[in-house]
C-alpha cells in the first residue's frame, strides 16, 4: 500500500501540540476542504454506521467514516473507506514523541487505489503533495505555540464582506452600550468575523469565559444581549448523556420536546434542565451565514473530554499508559451499550471490561488501564473525563439568572408543561414593619422606598448569579442555581443594608429573609417561568419565621459543603427546631442575626 511519511518537529510538549494537530475538524476547513453531509445507518445489532459524499476538484466522492481511534497527547488514527472515487481507502496517522527539546510528530499518509485513475493519481505523488498542503498549517501551529499568531489555524477566506462586517460593527456598539457587554463586545465581534465555522456554529458562554479569563456571569450576559441586539441566535440543545452529542435542538423552551432519541448511541433519554439540556449561541444569518455539515466527524478535538478511544477485537486485550487525572471518569463503547461511572484516585485505574451487556470495571494496574473485549463482536471502548459538563451552560443554570428573566421574559415552556428541578435554592425576601412605614412617611414617599429597594435587591442577586423570579407586596422570591450562592447574597443583602439606608438619606428599612434548597417543578405561571412544590413552600415560611434583619436557612441548606465554606466567614448562628406551618414535624434550622460582614474574598460570587 503507497505510504508517504514526514516528521514534524515542535519546541513544546506534546500537551500543548495534542490539541492543535489533532483539531481535525479546524485543521480541514483551514485547508479549504468542504463541509459534507452525513448519514447514519442503524445495524441489526443497534449500532450505526456513518456515510458522507462530497466533491474534491473534478472527484465526486463517497465514503464511509470510520470511527477515528486516539489516546490523547500520544496518537490518533482516521480512516476513510471509499464507494466512490479514484481511492478505496485513505488513512491518516499522526504519532507525537516528546524531545528533550519539545515533540515530534510522525505523520503518515496511506492510501489504496480503487482503479487505474487511483494508481496514476498515487503514482503522480498525491499523497506528498497532500503532506506539501498540510505544511502551511503546520507553520501556523508552531507560529501560535510560539505567540508569534493569536490563532494556529484561520479560515481560506474572509467569512465577512464588507457589508456585514460594517453591520456587524454597529450591531457591537448597541450591544456594550447595554451594559450586558463587560467591555468584551470586541472580543465576540473578532470571533465573529474572523474566526473559522468551527469556532462559531456553536458559541458555548462558559468556554469562552475560561478562554478569556474572565467571569463566567460576563460572558453569558455578552451573549445574551447579543441575541437580543441581533449578533446571534440561541438554541437549546437536548444533549444525549451517553456521548453528550446535541440530538434535538430547539429556538425556545415552549419547543423543547420531554424526550428524545440519540442516533448515533440509539438510546432514548428524558429532558434534565439541569443535566442535559444546554443553551448555545451562532451567528445570525444575517451577520454570518454558517453552512451545515462536517469538516470532520470524529476528530478527537470535537470531543475534548474523551482521552481514549480504541477498538478492540473480541476476545482481545489492549493496554495503554494510564496518564489519568484524578476525578470523575466514564468509560462506555461507541456501540449502543451500558457505561460505568468511577472515580480514580491513587491506588491505580481500574480495568475497562467489555461485555455483551455494557462495561465493567475490571482490576485495577499499576501505570496502564487495560481494555478487554470479551464480547463476540468488535467493540470500540470510550474513556472520558466526565468534566464535559463544566463547559454546558444549562437550562436550570440560565433561566436562574437575572439577566434571561430580563432579557427573555417570553421564553418559557408551554403551557400544561413541567419540568422537574431536582436542585435548586430559593431566597425569600420581606420588609420587615412596611405597614407601619407607609403609615409614618405617607404612600408616596414609602412607595419611592419600596422602589428602590426592590432595584438593591435585584444588584445584589444579580450580582450573585441570581435572578428575581416574581415580586409579592414588598416580597421578593428569587432563584439561584448554586444554594451557596443563594446564601453569599443574603449576607451580603444584610451587609449592605444599612449603607442603602445611609444613601436614602432619610427613612431606613429593615429586612429578613428565608433561604432552602431542594427539589421543586418549574412551569409557566404569568407568562413566566415559576417555581412551585413543598420546598418553595418551605422557603417562604423561613421568611416568615425569620425576625427584622435576619436570615433563616433550612438546616439542610445550612450542612451542604459549600454554605459551610460562606458561614465560616460570619458570626455563628443559633441551630434551633421550628414549628413550620403545614409541616407535620419540626424543621431543623439556622437562624443567623449578624453581624453581618461587607464581602470579602469568602463571600465573592462563585461567577464573579
Amino acid at each position: 500500500m503507497p505510504t508517504h511519511a514526514v516528521d514534524w518537529e515542535f519546541a513544546h510538549p506534546p500537551a500543548g501540540v495534542w490539541p492543535l494537530l489533532a483539531d481535525t475538524a479546524r485543521f480541514n476547513e483551514a485547508a479549504g476542504l468542504p463541509k459534507y453531509p452525513v448519514r447514519r445507518e442503524e445495524q441489526p445489532d443497534g449500532s450505526m454506521r456513518f456515510f458522507a459524499e462530497s466533491r474534491i476538484g473534478p472527484f465526486a466522492l463517497a465514503w464511509e467514516e470510520i470511527p477515528v481511534e486516539w489516546v490523547a497527547d500520544r496518537w490518533f488514527r482516521h480512516e476513510r473507506r471509499f464507494s466512490r472515487g479514484p481511492l478505496a481507502t485513505l488513512t491518516a496517522t499522526a504519532e507525537l514523541r516528546p524531545t528533550p527539546t519539545g515533540t515530534i510528530c510522525r505523520y503518515t499518509l496511506e492510501a489504496e487505489p480503487a482503479g487505474l485513475a487511483g494508481r496514476l493519481l498515487l503514482a503522480a505523488g498525491f499523497l506528498r503533495a497532500s503532506e506539501k498542503g498540510l505544511a502551511r498549517l503546520v507553520d501556523g501551529v508552531r507560529e501560535h505555540l510560539d505567540g508569534r499568531r493569536p490563532v494556529a489555524f484561520e479560515p481560506p477566506r474572509p467569512p465577512l464582506d464588507a457589508a456585514r462586517r460594517q453591520r456587524l460593527e454597529r450591531l457591537a456598539e448597541t450591544v456594550e452600550a447595554s451594559g450586558h457587554g463587560h467591555g468584551l463586545t470586541g472580543r465576540l465581534a473578532a470571533l465573529i468575523s474572523g474566526g473559522q465555522d468551527n469556532d462559531v456554529e456553536r458559541i458555548r458562554p462558559l468556554a469562552l469565559a475560561r478562554r478569556w479569563a474572565v467571569p463566567e456571569r460576563d460572558t453569558i450576559e455578552l451573549c445574551l444581549q447579543a441575541v437580543r441586539d441581533g449578533i446571534l441566535e440561541s438554541r437549546w440543545d437536548i444533549l444525549c448523556p451517553r456521548c453528550r452529542g446535541a440530538q434535538i435542538t430547539a429556538t425556545s423552551l415552549d419547543r423543547l420536546p420531554t424526550a428524545a432519541h440519540c442516533e448515533s448511541c440509539n438510546i432514548g433519554y428524558d429532558r434534565d434542565f439541569a443535566q442535559n439540556v444546554e443553551l448555545s449561541f451562532h451567528p445570525a444569518p444575517s451577520v454570518r451565514p454558517v453552512t451545515e455539515g462536517e469538516f470532520c466527524l470524529f476528530g478527537p478535538m470535537s470531543t475534548p473530554h474523551v482521552f481514549a478511544q480504541l477498538r478492540v477485537e473480541p476476545g482481545a486485550r489492549r493496554a495503554l499508559p494510564a496518564g489519568f487525572a484524578p476525578g470523575a471518569w466514564r468509560y462506555r463503547t461507541l456501540e449502543p451499550g451500558g457505561q460505568v461511572d468511577l472515580a480514580v484516585g491513587p491506588e491505580g485505574i481500574p480495568a475497562a471490561v467489555v461485555t455483551a451487556d455494557g462495561v465493567e470495571v475490571g482490576p485495577p494496574a499499576t501505570g496502564q488501564l487495560v481494555l478487554e473485549n470479551r464480547d463476540s463482536r468488535p467493540r470500540t471502548v470510550v474513556v472520558e473525563s466526565r468534566r464535559w459538563v463544566e463547559d454546558a451552560l444549562t437550562a436550570h443554570r440560565v433561566t436562574t439568572m437575572q439577566a434571561f428573566r430580563d432579557l427573555f421574559a417570553g421564553d418559557v415552556l408551554r403551557p400544561g408543561d413541567e419540568v422537574a428541578i431536582a436542585q435548586i435554592a430559593l431566597l425569600f425576601t420581606d420588609l420587615s414593619g412596611s405597614t407601619a412605614l407607609y403609615e409614618r412617611i405617607g404612600d408616596a414617599a414609602a412607595y419611592r422606598l419600596v422602589r428602590e429597594h426592590f432595584a438593591f435587591l435585584a444588584r445584589t442577586i444579580r450580582a450573585h448569579d441570581g435572578a428575581i423570579v416574581k415580586t409579592i407586596g414588598d416580597a421578593v422570591m428569587a432563584a439561584f442555581a448554586e444554594p451557596a450562592d443563594a446564601v453569599r447574597a443574603a449576607v451580603a443583602v444584610q451587609a449592605e443594608v444599612a449603607a442603602f439606608n445611609r444613601q436614602q438619606g432619610g427613612e431606613g428599612i429593615a429586612i429578613k429573609m428565608g433561604v432552602h434548597a431542594g427539589h421543586c417543578i418549574a412551569v409557566t405561571l404569568n407568562d413566566r417561568l415559576d417555581y412551585f412544590g413543598q420546598m418553595v413552600n418551605l422557603a417562604a415560611r423561613l421568611q416568615g419565621l425569620a425576625r427584622s434583619g435576619e436570615v433563616l436557612l433550612s438546616g439542610v441548606l445550612a450542612d451542604d459543603p459549600k454554605v459551610r465554606d460562606v458561614l465560616a466567614g460570619i458570626e455563628p448562628g443559633t441551630r434551633e427546631a421550628a414549628a413550620v406551618r403545614g409541616m407535620e414535624r419540626p424543621v431543623d434550622v439556622l437562624r443567623l442575626a449578624g453581624p453581618f460582614p461587607v464581602a470579602g474574598p469568602a463571600m465573592t460570587a462563585g461567577g464573579a
